[in-house]
């Protein structure tokens, strides 16, 4: 049978006896502390393909290209430096803009682990599966739990939402994620963003050329509404991604 390691410090009992002045005193042992650290990890619920992203394994190399490798350099100096500054009282937030496979879910995860580290409670929520699990709990017939969702969007000390604005935009959509961003808002509460949705003030473009024709891309307002918007506009550090080819492309190329 399989027992778990007892601390050799403590004895598994959380805490060391200290002499001090011929005093004998009990004092919480590290290991406490590296449970805590253990559990608040858990409870982020970061993705096990994400576990080991950190700063110091993003790769800003970019073969070829040392603009695109300057770029992402910056950028990633620049995440680093709200997760070193964090908190902040003027920006609690950090909003990721930039299309798919650039780096945003690495960097913003690198960013929450760095906050967990400082002893903050984090989340990690995939955009889509926060709304279906919310939609689910309005549903009569669902399991209870699943209404935690919504308060845990709402309350939890660091909230990262992963891929904003990818599901497709209707009334229900946009108002619960304006409550969920006005409320972390409103209340000073960190809010981590990543989206692959375009947006004019962060340098984006709404149009692009296709093979039929100059067509119209979806913004980030057209999909989550214009308060919603605003207010990560008010409360974010705005980092936008540079063009570079799909990480995801040139990782398995090399292979």
């Amino acid at each position: 049978m399989h027992s778990e390691a007892v601390c050799p410090k403590c004895g598994g009992t959380g805490f060391t006896i200290v002499e001090q002045a011929h005093v004998s005193s009990a004092a919480p042992c590290d290991c406490r502390f590296e449970g805590i650290a253990s559990r608040r990890q858990e409870e982020a619920q970061i993705p096990p393909l994400y576990r080991n992203a950190s700063f110091e394994s993003f790769s800003a190399a970019h073969e070829g290209n040392p603009l695109a490798s300057r770029d992402l350099r910056n950028t990633l100096l620049a995440v680093k430096r709200f997760a070193d500054e964090f908190p902040s009282e003027t920006r609690p937030g950090l909003l990721l803009i930039g299309d798919p496979g650039t780096g945003k879910t690495h960097l913003a995860i690198a960013a929450l682990r760095r906050i967990l580290d400082k002893g903050f409670d984090c989340v990690f929520c995939d955009y889509q599966n926060l709304l279906d699990r919310i939609r689910a709990g309005y549903d009569a017939s669902s399991n209870s739990a699943d209404r935690e969702a919504y308060r845990v969007a709402l309350d939890a000390d660091v909230l990262l939402l992963d891929d904003l604005g990818a599901h497709r935009g209707t009334e229900w959509v946009e108002d619960t994620v304006t409550s969920i961003i006005t409320y972390r808002c409103n209340h000073r509460k960190p809010l981590i963003a990543t989206t692959n949705l375009p947006d004019l003030d962060a340098g984006s473009v709404a149009y692009e050329k296709t093979p039929v024709g100059t067509q119209y891309r979806t913004t980030l307002a057209d999909r989550i509404g214009a308060r919603a918007r605003s207010r990560l506009f008010e409360m974010c550090t705005v980092v936008r991604m540079p063009l570079v080819e799909d990480y995801r492309v040139r990782k398995q190329r090399i292979y």
